[in-house]
């Protein structure tokens, strides 16, 4: 089985537009969404009924829980004043322009996803998130410590975890902590649509590869490939700058930062 897993499309319509496109080629035999349709862009309403019209399961992102709830906080972890201030111009854009029908539906996004296998007798737990488990928007970098990120797979019963909120994607294959008959686990983070933070201003999604021999036993179980395609960055960019959201948002879009 052929998973197709995206995120943090931040109201970038011709990014999702461009993954979409790039998905028809992959054929996936399903798709799901991780969060943050919104925010930072002019098209969060055509970004949602983009989604919505193609029947893709989704969960939320902090961005659109505040938004949900017609919030001034996004639940975003600015790191300076400059950055905070920045941020309440675009969740005040974003508040301003987001439709009741459209609010409606981020109200009623779920937190997680977790789909069960069974293959060959054994159990395997995937699960969805944003943020973490834990929070919606808990960041999970790549440098987490090792022992943390496997407890919080571990208290979440999840095998495979899929995430976003940062923008960075990677994948870590963590094995049992501590070693006692090995039980592999994967972290996953599957970048962003329509705002990378990697440097590289590609947009990103992942498909994820289940096979019937999977096992929990083997490191390389998995496959894992992460699709970068090209979009339109001018027109989002330029979109950003005939609004009334912060020039800045368009050069971070422009050197994915």
């Amino acid at each position: 089985m052929r998973i197709a897993l995206f995120s943090d499309i931040h109201a970038n319509l011709p990014a999702l537009e461009a993954c979409f496109k790039s998905m028809e080629e992959q054929k996936p035999d399903a798709v799901y969404c991780l969060g943050d349709l919104v925010g930072y862009n002019i098209w969060p309403n055509e970004v949602i009924n983009e989604i919505r019209r193609r029947g893709i399961p989704a969960i939320a992102g902090n961005y659109d829980f505040g938004i949900g709830r017609s919030s001034d906080d996004c639940g975003c972890a600015y790191k300076t004043e400059h950055e905070k201030e920045l941020g309440k111009i675009s969740i005040s854009f974003t508040n301003s322009i987001v439709k009741d029908e459209e609010r409606k539906y981020l109200r009623t996004l779920p937190a997680h996803l977790k789909i069960e296998f069974q293959l060959n007798n054994d159990k395997l737990n995937l699960l969805l998130v944003h943020g973490s488990p834990r929070r919606i928007n808990e960041y999970l970098f790549e440098d987490r410590e090792e022992k943390s990120l496997w407890r919080i797979m571990e208290q979440a019963d999840a095998d495979i975890m899929c995430f976003g909120h940062t923008h960075q994607p990677y994948h870590r294959i963590l094995p049992s902590q501590p070693i006692a008959g090995q039980h592999y686990r994967h972290a996953i983070n599957i970048g962003s649509v329509g705002k990378p933070k990697d440097g590289n201003p590609k947009g990103c999604y992942v498909i994820l590869t289940i096979n019937d021999n999977n096992s929990v036993l083997l490191p390389e179980s998995i496959g894992i490939e992460f699709i970068r395609f090209d979009y339109d960055i001018e027109k989002a960019a330029k979109a950003v700058e005939n609004s009334p959201l912060p020039d800045e948002y368009a050069e971070k879009l422009r050197k994915a930062q």
